[in-house]
């Protein structure tokens, strides 16, 4: 599923990393893929250039299923960094775990901030901020 922002975007955005370049041109191309390891099959996130279970250095970038729960949530009812207006308040942050076992922070859409729980089941979106970035988001199930 993708959305498209209505409006300029303001926000913050992400400082794009070398190793991390794979991961946003895959979010650009609406197929997310996280790095996995070739020697001890671990999935990794955030992108590195050595596995943190084995130190092996053949990553490879695979496809995940976009499947998710919700790990850790928080609400924000003030805009702590520039970019943020009264109508995006509150808004939510969230750690998910993906089907595949990495967790990322993210924000739930598509729901009340008060009504994202731990556990909840949730599918990545696309949002297309930029015309070169595109952001992880996920929707309830």
């Amino acid at each position: 599923m993708s959305v498209e922002s209505p409006v300029a975007y303001t926000k913050p955005l992400p400082m794009i990393e070398p190793e991390a370049q794979p991961y946003w041109d895959s979010l650009k191309q609406h197929q997310m893929k996280v790095q996995r390891c070739g020697d001890c099959s671990r999935w990794i996130f955030a992108p590195r250039t050595m596995c943190p279970g084995c130190m092996g250095v053949n990553l490879e970038w695979t496809p995940v299923s976009g499947k998710a729960t919700v790990y850790s949530t928080c609400n924000f009812h003030h805009g702590f960094r520039p970019g943020y207006k009264k109508e995006d308040l509150p808004y939510n942050l969230s750690i998910v775990e993906l089907e595949e076992g990495v967790r990322m922070m993210t924000n739930v859409v598509g729901i009340p901030v008060s009504e994202v729980k731990i556990g909840m089941p949730l599918q990545l979106e696309y949002d297309d901020v930029t015309d070169e970035i595109t952001l992880a988001k996920f929707r309830p199930v």
